[in-house]
């Protein structure tokens, strides 16, 4: 027993003291780290505040996950104007423009572990009426995700088309028939185009229509519930308005467009903490083995050994501190987005806006040496 008939320890008073001594250390070390992480959320809020409003966004949501726990989520400001419906970070569902080609990258490379696709495989094997002149006959899937192939991006107003696709494969006559920019593997050149060509691939392969594919194999197995096209036409809960701003500086509605002609390149909505739950899958190896996430997550290189800091369908470079991290950002008429993801720290964080050309630069990395550091 502890105690002797006089009530005094004996041999278990050192132990006992030591116990007492650590959880007192023990409580003074969560309570110093709890205080310390409210300071920092409280510094997350007034930076994105301050952007919020220098960059007159009507309204922003941020999530913010370490080693798969959601520390943050915060909206602010508004999702719709007219309706005056705040910002939800669970719920509302933004445009996340170029973030949909992470999405597409992901289900692309469950089909090369399938054995459905070979990456350096002529896009004719899989397309045999997909034109072949000129050096088109080089275009590999490896190429398109890393935007080495030479195809072109938006050209005029296409940025703004509002004509509904039914189909992936009608919306390649946009591009197909015109000539390379270059050599396939030469130089890098952003294209969402690109994009459209691989959701075509993909489409034909599985035999399956290129949405119902992302449904079967992203959206419902990771239980992305606020995920999805932006169809235009279907009313689709929780959907934010889109603006733009003025050369007055009004923030004003954005036109309306249908990006049924992009789906893989632009085309998806999505929440915050959607779009972490997607990230911390792509952590992880039941989504996707860790050779796969090396492979699509480490930058690619032109013929001239040229690094181009793209993966296939994610951006991949480091931060100001020598942090690695890979991720997108995505440009939307009355959108604006970013998803940041550090393998090492497990550290995810996305900013997710409903303007057009808003200034996001380098917020993500920001928020991430306020948790860092």
């Amino acid at each position: 027993m502890f105690w002797n008939a006089g009530g005094t320890l004996e041999i278990f008073q050192p132990l006992i003291m030591k116990w007492i001594l650590c959880s007192f250390f023990t409580f003074l070390w969560i309570a110093a780290n709890t205080q310390n992480l409210t300071d920092k959320f409280t510094q997350i809020s007034h930076r994105v505040e301050t952007f919020k409003e220098s960059e007159h966004v009507p309204g922003v949501a941020i999530a913010i996950t370490s080693h798969g726990e959601l520390i943050y989520a915060e909206g602010f400001g508004y999702a719709d104007l007219e309706q005056n419906s705040s910002v939800n970070p669970l719920t509302t569902r933004f445009r996340i423009g170029s973030i949909s080609k992470s999405l597409t990258a992901s289900v692309l490379a469950k089909q090369l572990q399938q054995g459905l696709v070979d990456l350096d495989n002529p896009v004719q094997h899989y397309l045999p009426s997909y034109p072949s002149d000129g050096d088109k006959s080089m275009i590999t899937l490896r190429l398109l995700g890393g935007h080495l192939a030479g195809i072109r991006h938006y050209n005029g107003n296409e940025f703004l088309m509002n004509e509904h696709y039914t189909d992936v494969i009608p919306a390649l006559d946009i591009f197909k028939n015109d000539p390379l920019l270059h050599k396939p593997g030469s130089k890098y050149a952003y294209s969402s185009y690109g994009f459209n060509l691989i959701s075509a691939v993909m489409q034909t392969v599985a035999g399956k229509p290129f949405l119902e594919l992302m449904d079967d194999e992203l959206i419902k197995p990771l239980g992305l519930l606020h995920t999805g096209p932006d169809m235009v036409s279907d009313i689709i809960l929780d959907r934010t308005g889109y603006y733009v701003e003025d050369l007055q500086g009004n923030v004003v509605n954005a036109p309306a467009v249908d990006n049924s002609y992009k789906w893989a390149g632009g085309g998806f909505l999505s929440s915050a903490t959607d779009l972490c739950r997607f990230a911390n899958a792509l952590l992880g190896e039941d989504f996707w083995t860790a050779d796969t996430r090396k492979l699509f997550i480490t930058s690619q290189k032109d013929d001239s050994n040229k690094e181009t800091h793209y993966g296939i369908g994610f951006r991949s470079d480091t931060d100001n501190a020598g942090r690695h991290w890979f991720g997108h950002s995505g440009g939307s008429v009355g959108g604006t987005s970013n998803l940041v993801i550090y393998p090492e720290a497990e550290l995810v964080i996305v900013v997710l806006t409903n303007k057009s050309n808003v200034r996001i630069g380098t917020l993500n990395q920001e928020i991430a040496a306020m948790i860092l550091d």
